[in-house]
């Protein structure tokens, strides 16, 4: 795999940066890997393992290199979505494969209802699509709370809430909710509030991403028209786990089996970049995930 080449595209509102990693006389199609807020440094590692085809990667808006430029607060699913779609006409390659995980993974499920000609394949693993849940209301409403957290005291206060709501395991019980605040030092994040609210993912992306309604009938049209094959993924380690639940009613409404794939919600994710996942034994599942029929 060469060396890769960045490239910007402009979008209303921001200005998205993306990386292309070319193989040479590959007869695969462009394999995008996305995230969101995760740029394209949390693939890097994944990526690797695909050298027989191009791989690209990018950051979305408000993440990242690619910085909003119109001062919105705020970025919806549909703007994931849009940006996707004039990312892939802008690369000329399409239909592409696509691996999208957590928030990355709501934004492709939405481009493909709107867009499946431009995805043969999408592997969406672990969408924390919350409103599929059949504790949905209890769930969108602590995520509604971490977000006003955020705004009225910062940073750590309101990840230590989200991690521990993302790793809990089972059903969110008013039990749950009704326990004291997390100590953000027990997560290793500051208490202090440095009065920054750019975050992308407590700021920008919550609570739009969890809370958007997906069309499914789109998504089963897209699938029965043989246009693109939709794959829930869903990790080992976090089935029992709010992103993982959420996959798993995902499948079922799209009448899907989901695949289960090692690790957590971050198994795609080196070590090295932070994450605890294997990428070697996530790519192994994912290369015949993405070339079945």
């Amino acid at each position: 795999m060469n060396e890769p080449e960045t490239r910007t595209l402009q979008a209303p509102g921001a200005v998205l940066y993306y990386d292309i990693r070319r193989a040479d006389a590959s007869d695969h199609p462009v394999l995008l890997t996305i995230g969101s807020p995760m740029g394209a440094e949390g693939f890097v590692a994944l990526a690797t393992h695909f050298a027989d085809r191009t791989v690209v990667t990018y950051d979305p808006r408000g993440a990242g290199r690619s910085p909003r430029t119109d001062g919105a607060l705020v970025t919806e699913v549909a703007e994931h979505a849009d940006d996707l779609h004039r990312l892939i006409s802008a690369l000329g390659a399409g239909p592409v494969d696509i691996f999208a995980s957590s928030g990355g993974a709501v934004n492709a499920l939405a481009l493909v209802a709107k867009h499946p000609e431009q995805v043969r394949v999408l592997v969406a693993h672990e969408p924390p699509a919350l409103r599929e849940l059949p504790d949905s209301g209890i769930v969108l409403a602590a995520c509604e709370d971490m977000h006003e957290t955020y705004i009225k005291s910062g940073f750590g206060p309101a990840m230590a809430k989200f991690i521990a709501l993302l790793t809990l395991r089972g059903p969110v019980t008013p039990e749950y909710v009704a326990q004291p605040a997390p100590d953000p030092a027990a997560f290793g994040l500051p208490a202090e509030d440095d009065g920054s609210r750019d975050d992308p993912l407590l700021g920008l992306n919550m609570p739009s991403c969890v809370e958007y309604q997906h069309d499914f009938d789109a998504l089963r049209a897209a699938s029965a028209s043989g246009r693109t094959r939709v794959v829930v993924g869903v990790g080992e380690d976090s089935a029992e786990m709010v992103a993982g639940r959420a996959a798993i009613a995902v499948a079922a409404r799209l009448g899907v089996a989901p695949v289960t794939f090692p690790g957590g919600h971050d198994g795609f994710v080196s070590g090295g970049f932070g994450g605890g996942g294997n990428p070697d034994e996530f790519a192994a599942i994912l290369r015949p995930v993405l070339s079945r029929p």
